[in-house]
């Protein structure tokens, strides 16, 4: 797929591995190698297991990008949203396996996976922006506002507030957490459970699921996409 993404097609089971040889920044690069191996997946009807490198799955957008400004951070920001879209909307299963630290983006992409199995360890899982000084878009609110428990929601945007991958459960990010030995495999094994499903009824499903969220999403990234380009990134 490219540098920083690459594609291995198992049976009917398609991992996409994340590897910047740093954090994973969701550059534009990496976001359009990530849309590259999706649509290899769609032509392969796979089932997807999306995965970072060893100790991080992805820390969110490159952000000497967003402090530079000019005309890639609006589309970065577009661009990583409209990412978590396309998994939300995905018809075939998305099976996250979240390798490490999962920050800002990097977390609204775990959230946007259909099940979402992460490393045990001393991993942050946290969508961390007000504790950086940024608003928190509105796509990455309604991103998490359909997955993330209600006690949790605040705690987790409004307080910056980072958790462990086992307490990370408990809030909404994760569903599972396991060894970082067995992850792979663990992933891989829930892939292979999920091949069976019928495609037609588990992407009309899905889509009855996400449309208000979706709809929400769609319309904030509109919002976050005017604010930004207005106001600059200080505004979203």
């Amino acid at each position: 797929m490219g540098s920083h993404v690459s594609y291995r097609l198992e049976g009917s089971i398609a991992t996409i591995t994340m590897d910047d040889g740093k954090v994973n920044a969701l550059s534009l690069a990496m976001l359009a190698q990530l849309n590259g191996a999706l649509d290899q997946a769609l032509a392969d009807r796979a089932v997807v297991v999306l995965a970072g490198r060893k100790g991080v799955f992805s820390a969110g957008f490159d952000l000497a990008v967003l402090k530079a400004g000019g005309p890639d951070a609006p589309a970065m920001v577009r661009g990583g949203f409209e990412l978590a879209a396309r998994l939300l909307a995905f018809p075939a299963p998305v099976v996250i396996a979240c390798t490490g630290h999962a920050i800002a983006m990097g977390v609204f992409l775990v959230l946007s996976g259909d099940y979402r199995v992460g490393t045990a360890g001393a991993f942050k899982v946290t969508a961390n922006e007000v504790a950086l000084g940024l608003t928190m878009p509105q796509a990455a609110i309604e991103i998490c506002r359909q997955r993330l428990a209600p006690a949790h929601l605040h705690r987790a945007l409004v307080l910056a507030e980072p958790y462990s991958p086992d307490d990370a459960i408990a809030a909404g990010f994760l569903d599972r957490v396991v060894p970082g030995a067995e992850l792979p495999g663990v992933a891989a094994g829930l892939a292979a459970m999920l091949v069976p499903l019928d495609r037609d009824a588990h992407a009309a499903t899905k889509l009855r699921l996400h449309a208000p969220a979706l709809a929400a999403l769609r319309a904030a990234i509109e919002a976050d996409d005017h604010q930004l380009r207005v106001r600059g990134q200080g505004g979203l």
